[in-house]
């Protein structure tokens, strides 16, 4: 376990800003987070390390959201997304990292500038009206969104391509997120053990940083709760169209 108080200097402000990201602040947040801790450590290192406090705030956040959420599309898209946990963990050894990283980053700075220009730009004004739950596409970016999270911990881009678009209230777009990673944070527990990042070092690391995760995860809850639909979806997409960038700096090494 670190005794050097520099690695939380680090630790500390990333478990923070992970804990607001749970909390339903955005996934920007998740992954400024994570970089902090890779400061210091090792970046599959930090991963390993993240993932305990990642399913111990998971379980907080389904406390917090247990009333709200929307189940069709989690039975849409969870399917696809265990597929592309299994498929990340049989393909770990082969597929670059960083250009998985890149892909995902530019499709959502994409997705994310049509939803600005449509709502912000010369032709603002349009009403965009909720999309539909629609099979192959929740398919298609669920097994994204899995493998994203498995192989480059960036699964939060590809749900908010689906997940956004339909326009579901601010507490329901929540609670379905929340659910959604803490289905895949808890599956992904077992091939993180089977590849031995989930030591007893790393373990009791995470320990000794927990007490950290109720208190920013509450928070960043206290803050959606109050937030509008004409502000959350506004502020979400600019938070994905943030954490594209860093999915995509990071996936270049910048």
């Amino acid at each position: 376990m670190p005794q050097d108080l520099s690695f939380y200097y680090a630790a500390v402000p990333a478990v923070l800003l992970v804990g607001l990201a749970k909390g339903g602040m955005g996934d920007a947040l998740s992954l400024i987070g994570l970089p902090f801790l890779a400061l210091v450590v090792s970046p599959v290192e930090a991963a390993a390390i993240l993932l305990p406090i990642l399913v111990f705030m998971d379980m907080i956040s389904l406390v917090i959201w247990r009333k709200h959420g929307d189940w069709a599309t989690l039975k849409i898209m969870l399917p696809g997304a265990i597929f592309g946990i299994a498929l990340g963990w049989a393909t770990s050894a082969l597929v670059p990292g960083n250009m998985l990283r890149i892909v995902i980053g530019a499709v959502t700075i994409l997705f994310c500038l049509r939803y600005f220009w449509n709502n912000f730009g010369p032709g603002a004004g349009k009403v965009i009206p909720p999309r539909g739950q629609r099979p192959v596409a929740a398919s298609l970016w669920g097994t994204f969104s899995g493998y994203g999270s498995f192989v480059a911990h960036a699964g939060g881009a590809p749900f908010q391509i689906y997940a956004l678009p339909l326009k579901l209230q601010p507490r329901e777009y929540t609670g379905t997120s929340v659910r959604f990673f803490a289905i895949l944070n808890a599956i992904k527990l077992i091939p993180y053990f089977a590849l031995g990042q989930l030591d007893t070092q790393n373990l009791a690391t995470s320990a000794t940083l927990l007490p950290f995760a109720p208190l920013a995860t509450i928070a960043g809850a206290w803050c959606v709760r109050r937030m509008r639909p004409q502000i959350f979806y506004p502020f979400m997409y600019a938070m994905a169209l943030i954490a594209a960038f860093l999915i995509v700096r990071e996936g270049l090494g910048w």
